[in-house]
């Protein structure tokens, strides 16, 4: 019986054959005892299981680090997840910052950490159809690195900006181009954030160390693939 939280035996099937062989028991190397196991899907399991329900064991230090992507927003010390999905709302890359970053600067590093293998010869994707983005990113450098780059994006003006045209008048130019239906889309990426919200690991972030809640991350971003 598949517990909840755990590999299915259909997401089993199709990572088991990229593993390595598993190892065999226990053994001793100057004073200390290491572990080889036998199981990767009971490893695995393991992992997932905590992950699921939480693991105060390893709670989070209360001094603000923004070394460990720890800082001080407006709910007090916290940490920012930026995400990048694809249509379906799978992720495609993840950052950490500390809670009081802004969301505007982290999306062209988003974007570099983008790749998407093809089937077939040639090197990995890393440019979209198009980018969805709400109004956190409608900064007028955001929009111009964007052209430069090819990609076509579909990203609202905020109020100050529609403003700041108008009060030009004929000199203000024209406001960018707006597709509202593709701009529904963007639900997906909320979608998402609300399936990694299911993992109380992640909700409260119980890792000490940046690293290990961004491998929290990425593990739980492959079962979302996996699903």
């Amino acid at each position: 019986m598949v517990r909840r939280g755990e590999l299915t035996d259909e997401a089993w099937a199709v990572i088991s054959s990229l593993l390595p062989e598993p190892g065999g028991a226990r053994w001793r190397w100057r004073w200390r005892w290491r572990w080889r196991w036998r199981d990767h899907r009971q490893v695995i399991n393991g992992i997932l299981a905590p992950a699921k329900r939480g693991s105060p064991t390893s709670a989070a230090t209360s001094g603000a680090q923004d070394g460990e992507a720890i800082g001080r927003s407006r709910g007090g010390l916290s940490t920012k997840i930026h995400l990048a999905v694809d249509g379906r709302g799978r992720p495609l890359s993840i950052l950490l910052t500390p809670g009081q970053a802004g969301d505007n600067p982290q999306l062209l590093a988003l974007l570099d950490a983008i790749r998407v293998n093809e089937p077939g010869p040639g090197r990995p994707r890393k440019r979209p159809d198009v980018l969805i983005a709400d109004k956190g990113y409608a900064h007028d450098s955001t929009r111009r690195a964007l052209r430069q780059r090819g990609i076509r994006h579909v990203i609202p003006e905020r109020s100050d900006q529609v403003a700041r045209r108008a009060a030009k008048g004929s000199t203000g130019g024209r406001p960018p181009a707006f597709d509202k239906a593709i701009y529904r889309k963007r639900n997906v990426v909320e979608r998402c954030f609300n399936r990694l919200k299911q993992w109380r690991d992640l909700v409260t972030r119980y890792a000490k160390r940046a690293s290990l809640y961004r491998a929290s991350l990425v593990l739980i971003a492959a079962i979302i693939w996996l699903r």
